[in-house]
């Protein structure tokens, strides 16, 4: 037995180790996630190093095109199809999602046949018919229907390249806009819009205040990918030889023979391009994310800091 000094009884008792506290804590294993991860890095590894040394991809010509005048003003014509495809799709989106979402029969079926036809007809099949519109009707008229016209112009003259692939684009947009827009709106929980109605809100202010902010977070994310779908599907209209980016790499390497480095040059472009629509994308949705949030989503500055943090943590 231990004897009891004074020195001993002055202190605290300390309650026997659990079972617990006396194992030693050993981490899991896991040798095929380490393999796997090494695997992953030897062929990211392999590729770089393929991109650095292969004569294949013609570096030097690369180099040359990659940011040419012609190169550029490409770049500008996709830009442009893409803003004014995005702007008039999701515009005429919206109509068309508050048709089919209207209580007249008559309008939610012509949305709903509108959305049909559109989804049902290749893109490509939509931008040819529009350029070749002033086939099937030579003038078209304003006046009474099925009477006479009081204005009428020349399709010929109305439409040229750049317009029918525009209107091709916003025609072929706006029916998946308008399913995603309401798909969004239907998200909303209904009660919403019966405490708005029970304090007396009129429905406009409804709508604008307190359906659309919560619908946006399940709307952005289709949106923007339907956004960078339509930027990629801008390249369709080399078929109405415009002058857009891949239109124009095919006009470079059909000219030089170096078919590889030109498409490489298109690949850059539109990657950096998506990179770029991405990221507006995170930053409107981490907007729109304030009124279902109490914090904020970390932005990928304050992640970094964190685990720069996190280690720093561990190692002292």
């Amino acid at each position: 037995m231990t004897a009891v000094t004074p020195e001993t009884a002055a202190l605290p008792l300390r309650p026997p180790a659990r079972e617990e506290e006396r194992l030693t804590i050993v981490p899991h294993r896991r040798p095929w996630r380490l393999l796997a991860g090494l695997a992953a890095l030897v062929l990211v590894a392999q590729f770089t190093h393929g991109l650095a040394v292969n004569p294949g991809w013609d570096w030097p010509t690369f180099r040359a095109f990659v940011f040419s005048d012609s190169i550029l003003r490409a770049v500008g014509v996709t830009l442009q199809l893409t803003a004014y495809g995005t702007v008039l799709g999701f515009a005429l989106g919206a109509v068309i999602a508050a048709l089919r979402l209207s209580g007249s029969a008559v309008l939610r079926t012509i949305a709903w046949t509108y959305v049909w036809a559109f989804r049902s007809i290749p893109l490509i099949v939509q931008l040819v018919f529009w350029f070749n519109l002033a086939y099937l009707y030579k003038r078209i008229g304003i006046g009474i229907p099925f009477g006479p016209s009081f204005v009428s112009f020349g399709t010929m003259d109305l439409l040229g390249a750049l317009g029918a692939a525009v209107l091709g684009l916003a025609l072929h947009q706006a029916a998946y806009a308008a399913e995603i827009i309401r798909g969004g709106v239907l998200a909303v929980d209904a009660g919403q819009l019966e405490a708005a109605a029970a304090l007396g809100i009129p429905r406009f202010r409804q709508a604008w205040r307190i359906v659309l902010p919560q619908a946006m977070r399940g709307i952005l994310p289709n949106a923007a990918n339907e956004v960078i779908s339509l930027f990629k599907g801008t390249s369709i209209v080399y078929v109405m030889a415009i002058g857009e980016l891949f239109y124009q790499v095919q006009v470079i390497y059909g000219r030089t023979g170096r078919v590889v480095p030109l498409l490489l040059v298109a690949t850059v472009w539109y990657v950096l391009l998506t990179t770029a629509l991405s990221a507006v994308q995170y930053w409107v949705e981490r907007y729109f994310a304030r009124g279902s949030a109490r914090h904020l989503p970390p932005t990928p500055w304050q992640r970094l800091r964190a685990a720069v943090t996190e280690i720093q943590e561990r190692r002292a």
